[in-house]
Formats: structure tokens, C-alpha cells, sequence
């Protein structure tokens, strides 16, 4: 294991952060000249300026990744025209007496206790639903349920953004109330919310009820342990009527049969089903992605779903107009074993252009690695598929049972 650190200076900075708990984006000038982006974290220091000089973490940016690939700043050092920033401690003051500790203890509201990013230089406290603390502690403590709510379960980020576009677009169509749908980011991917410009994208829409962040995840409007408790928030705190769940923005695979972080979308499946909502898994279908194992249905969803799923989901599946693609993607949902776990849903997708249009409401460009839904309609017919079987569920007031 190994981290790689360099300096900086700060040259510009990007925009306005949208809170002190969001990322600041910055332009810096790293020692051999180069110039690069770079996200800084507010919860853990104030906004940069021009001319601070800070200390990165470079290690994925020079190992070439594309998950977690930008410099991070892990501290300021001070500034080019200034000694190094330092608190400093009164002469004559004792910072180990209790009334000097009264007098230097930050002020401000109380985060809760339970720490995040434990036993590291960044963990931070945040105040977790669950906790004594939280006002919503007594909702934790008794017996509850998801009462049925539909949860739409992905194994990439993209699939939220695409999800909400075409329930929003099938809302629209049905003229029904708009519902309350939130957003529940798992661990396995970014963990600080503020990385995701979709989850800030859909705020600015108004089209999320909130979003819960569990595990190491942190900055949701909920903070909760685990995935058990993050959907009951939910439901319960948020008041939603359907959530999706999936990971933020990056994914981490090996080409390996288990070792990808996406095999958390079998694992959620269970957890939905243990809490008494309706689990429907959103299929990764690509017939443009350059990868064997990407190709058709992903092997990363027959794995989650044919083999760490332990209970049953809804799965719907497009009927793709390709007659190849079509024998290709039944002949490997046959051999994934899916139908003797899951139900399985064989559905005509919405229209590409009707798909389209809505979309194109969401007035930002939505892709999965790099591909709009032109360059990969499989797959967001499949994530529309899977949207409009939550939404009709949502409409049946029930579970499926089909």
C-alpha cells in the first residue's frame, strides 16, 4: 500500500461551494509546473484561495484511474507570501486544563458521535439517525418496515440520474402526484455525496425528497451505520415513497468473479427484502461497451444477483429490438440462473426517442463510461425498464407477486 504526496499552490478557484460540508473544486500548479484540478474537502478545512500552498494526495491521478482519478487536498501549508497558517495557543494558557480546553473547543451545532473514515487522519463525527442524540433515535428503536416501498437497486451512479428522469417522465405522463423519491448512497464508490454533480444536479431540480449516506459514505441529508437503517431513514425520515440505492460516482472491479464493488447490489436485494419493501434490481446491459464481460448482460449483475442475492428481486429485462443482442442477452440470462432466484420481468422498452425527451429534461448530459444513451441504448432501456416496473409497483400499492 502506498500514497503518493506533492505540493501545490492554489492558482484559481472553481465556482462557489454550495455548503461547508461540500468539496470546493481548485486549480493548482503542482512542482514541476503541471496544472491540475483538485477537490477540496470543507468539513476538514476552510476555502482555499489563490495563492495557499496545499499538500495532495496524488496517488490515483498518477497511477492513471479512473475511480477516485483527481488530486485531493489533504492540507493547507501555509502561503507564498505568509509563515505557515498555525493555531496558536495564548502564552501562559495550559491547553490541558478543562477551562482553557471550554475556551478553544469549537462552537457550533452538535455532529453526533459516530465516527466515519474511523481510525484515520480524516475521520470526522457526524450524527447518525440511529444514535441517542438524533431526534429520530426513537423511530430506530422500536420494530419497523419499509411497508412495501419499491427500491430501485443499481450497481452504477449513472443509473440514478436515468431512474428519476424516467419516473419523473412516466409521472408526467400518468398525471399523478409527483412521489417522494430519495436517494440512498452506499459505500462503494466515492464516499463525500458532494463528489456526485448528479446528486447535486437533482437538487437543483428539486426532484429528490433527500438522500441518505450509511457505512463510510458521508454527507447525505442523513447520515445512518448501515444499509439496514439508511433505508428505513428513508422511508421514515425522508418520508419516501420509492428510493434508489446504489453507489457513488466510481466502481471498483479486478476481472475477477467476486471482486468488484457492485456485488453489493445482491446484498442490498436482501436487506430490501428482510425490511419488507420490494427489491427491483436494474440490470447492467451494454452492447457497446468494448469489454467481454460487459458485453450483453454484465457479469458483475449475474454475479450480484444470480449468486450474492439471497433473496428474491424483481428483475425486468428489455425486449431489445436486435434480434442478436435479444438471443444474446436471453441465451446469458439462462445460463446466469437469474430465473431461479428472481422473478424475472420480459418488458418492451419505452421508445428511444420518447427515452430521449426525457432525458433531455434533466438539461445535463447523463453517461455511463463516457457513452450517452445514443452510444448505449441497451442500456438505459434497461434502467427505463426497471423504473417504469418500480413506478407501476409504487402506482399497485404493493410488492410484485407475479
Amino acid at each position: 500500500m502506498r500514497i503518493q504526496w506533492e505540493t501545490a499552490v492554489v492558482t484559481e478557484t472553481v465556482g462557489e461551494p454550495l455548503s461547508s460540508h461540500s468539496l470546493q473544486e481548485v486549480r493548482v500548479r503542482l512542482g514541476n509546473g503541471e496544472t491540475a484540478a483538485a477537490l477540496h474537502d470543507l468539513a476538514v478545512g476552510t476555502p482555499l484561495r489563490p495563492g495557499d500552498e496545499v499538500l495532495l494526495n496524488t496517488t490515483a491521478v498518477r497511477l492513471g484511474l479512473g475511480t477516485g482519478g483527481v488530486h485531493f487536498v489533504h492540507a493547507k501549508l501555509g502561503r507564498l507570501d505568509e509563515s505557515v497558517d498555525r493555531p496558536e495557543v495564548p502564552v501562559g494558557i495550559n491547553p490541558q486544563e478543562p477551562e482553557t480546553q471550554d475556551r478553544l473547543r469549537p462552537t457550533g451545532p452538535q455532529e453526533g458521535h459516530i465516527m466515519k473514515l474511523r481510525y484515520t487522519s480524516l475521520q470526522r463525527a457526524v450524527l447518525s439517525v440511529e444514535e441517542p442524540s438524533s431526534p429520530h433515535h426513537a423511530l430506530f428503536a422500536e420494530s419497523r418496515t419499509l411497508s412495501g416501498m419499491p427500491v430501485l437497486i443499481g450497481e452504477l451512479h449513472s443509473m440514478l440520474p436515468a431512474a428519476v428522469c424516467w419516473l419523473r417522465e412516466l409521472v408526467r405522463e400518468a398525471g399523478a402526484s409527483v412521489p417522494r423519491i430519495a436517494y440512498v448512497m452506499t459505500d462503494g464508490g466515492a464516499l463525500p455525496l458532494a463528489v456526485s454533480g448528479h446528486v447535486r444536479r437533482l437538487r437543483e431540480l428539486g426532484w429528490l425528497a433527500g438522500a441518505v449516506t450509511y457505512g463510510h459514505a458521508y454527507g447525505g441529508d442523513v447520515e445512518a451505520v448501515n444499509k439496514y437503517t439508511a433505508l428505513l431513514a428513508a422511508r421514515h425520515v425522508l418520508e419516501a415513497d420509492l428510493a434508489v440505492v446504489c453507489m457513488g460516482p466510481g466502481i471498483v472491479g479486478t476481472g475477477t468473479s467476486y471482486g468488484f464493488s457492485g456485488i453489493e447490489a445482491g446484498e442490498l436485494v436482501g436487506a430490501v427484502h428482510t425490511l419488507g419493501g420490494a427489491p427491483v434490481a436494474m440490470a447492467r446491459i451494454s452492447f457497446a461497451d468494448p469489454r467481454p464481460q460487459h458485453r450483453g448482460l454484465s457479469r458483475h449483475t449475474a454475479v450480484a444477483l444470480g449468486q450474492a442475492a439471497l433473496a428474491s428481486a424483481c428483475v425486468p429485462l428489455p425486449l431489445l429490438p436486435a434480434e442478436a443482442e435479444a438471443a444474446l442477452l436471453r441465451e446469458q440470462v439462462r445460463r446466469s440462473g437469474l430465473a431461479r432466484r428472481h422473478r424475472l420481468r420480459w418488458e418492451t422498452p419505452p421508445p428511444l426517442e420518447h427515452m430521449a425527451a426525457a432525458l433531455e429534461a434533466y438539461g445535463r448530459p447523463i453517461t455511463t463510461m463516457g457513452r450517452a444513451w445514443q452510444d448505449d441504448p441497451a442500456f438505459f432501456s434497461a434502467i427505463c425498464t426497471a423504473a417504469g416496473t418500480a413506478y407501476r409497483l409504487l402506482r399497485n400499492g404493493g410488492p410484485d407477486k407475479s
